[in-house]
């Protein structure tokens, strides 16, 4: 069975079965990957591009082809346009802080969603004040999808529009083909987190044509402190480096230095090159999988928790985008979210309580946080009905 060969499931927390439902923060990792990550620390542990020996080079060879790997998951057609940070977060902050003052100064706009995760909004923020640009945002409507009537009134002014694939919060899968086309109408660079797409449906940057695609590889079966940022060749060339150090530079004297090509120039240090082999074995297994296959069992498990949800008289729904992916956010009227998932926990159900890294959705909706469960490819129809009789208990338990 799949749920086999994740070895974190097979526990029972609360005296229960554990039912995972936290993976829009993290997913757990399949054998797979955490034998590949072994298998590099076992046999091929050194550093890269600095060594001649054995070791260096395999290990050399086996981050390269991590970053091919990654390439060729994304649609992208060019290793080089691949830069290997620590997540998502790392990716825009990197954006922000390397190329945006190229193209942003006073006067311009920074165009970002009112559905945005906090690391591709403060980012911005701290780039508008720096540089006297104006942060402005695509509002929402009830329903928890973008209002795409906003591009109607935006002009030469704004250089960045900056949206998430999929809403963390909600679940919201943003029509990006169509933002990256009014964007580009105007000549912005468009900055893409995928953190919450890349382990739920296919992704093509080409087909996408955005400017920058940023995803973390916890949130798709990998390890944690690996990710990766795409960016047009054209675009990482332009770009000065962000941090100084090894690797990133070809001639280091005490009057100047020179910069190593891209993408190397962007990755100071040294790399987590075994992150990069568990994220390619994370690639591969969820090619294994099918990510269709993946999207559409996922559909089922969503469309199924919203119609239970629904169906209870003190839950209230947040949002009901007219596409979702992932995750339900959710409230039990006259309890805190952190007692509804500790209660829940008793039960050995995981989910996610707070405002999610999104106050601003948060805000919309009139709520501080939510209950928010997701889902990725080994959950089960009979874990949402667990959660949903449990959600009975918290009923009884605080009323």
């Amino acid at each position: 069975m799949l749920r086999e060969q994740f070895a974190a499931l097979d526990r029972d927390v609360g005296g229960s079965r554990l039912a995972y439902l936290d993976n829009a923060s993290t997913t757990q990792r399949p054998e797979a990957v955490l034998e590949a990550i072994t298998r590099f620390y076992r046999s091929s542990n050194a550093n890269v591009h600095r060594g001649v020996h054995t070791l260096s080079v395999e290990a050399t060879d086996a981050y390269e082809a991590a970053r091919g790997r990654v390439a060729r998951f994304l649609g992208a057609d060019d290793p080089r346009a691949i830069v290997f940070v620590r997540g998502t977060t790392e990716a825009i902050n990197l954006v922000a802080n390397a190329f945006a003052p190229t193209v942003v100064g006073p006067g311009d706009e920074v165009l970002v969603s009112a559905l945005e995760h906090h690391s591709n909004l403060v980012p911005w923020q701290m780039l508008c004040a720096r540089t006297g640009a104006k942060l402005t945002v695509i509002p929402l409507d009830d329903r928890g999808d973008l209002v795409l009537d906003h591009f109607d009134r935006i002009d030469e002014r704004t250089k960045i529009v900056a949206v998430s694939h999929v809403s963390n919060s909600l679940g919201t899968v943003n029509d990006v083909a169509a933002i990256v086309r009014a964007a580009k109408s105007v000549g912005a660079i468009t900055v893409v987190d995928g953190a919450q797409a890349v382990g739920h449906q296919r992704v093509d940057v080409r087909a996408l044509d955005c400017d920058f695609y940023a995803f973390s590889s916890h949130k798709m079966y990998g390890p944690m402190g690996i990710g990766a940022l795409y960016a047009r060749r054209a675009l990482l060339e332009s770009m000065p480096p962000w941090q100084g150090g090894g690797d990133m530079v070809n001639d280091v004297t005490f009057e100047a230095t020179t910069y190593n090509e891209v993408p190397y120039r962007f990755e100071a240090g040294t790399p987590n090159v075994a992150g990069a082999v568990g994220l390619a074995a994370a690639m591969d297994f969820l090619d294994a999988a099918s990510i269709d296959a993946v999207a559409a069992h996922e559909r089922r498990l969503i469309e199924h928790t919203v119609a239970a949800l629904r169906s209870l008289p003190n839950v209230r729904l947040i949002g009901a985008p007219r596409r979702r992916a992932s995750a339900v956010s959710f409230v039990v009227e006259g309890v805190h979210p952190h007692d509804v998932g500790t209660v829940l926990d008793t039960h050995g159900i995981a989910v996610r309580a707070g405002h999610h890294c999104a106050q601003p959705a948060m805000e919309h909706f009139g709520v501080a946080a939510t209950v928010r469960a997701s889902f990725a490819m080994y959950n089960e129809v009979e874990e949402v009905d667990r959660m949903v009789a449990a959600l009975e208990d918290v009923r009884g338990i605080f009323s």
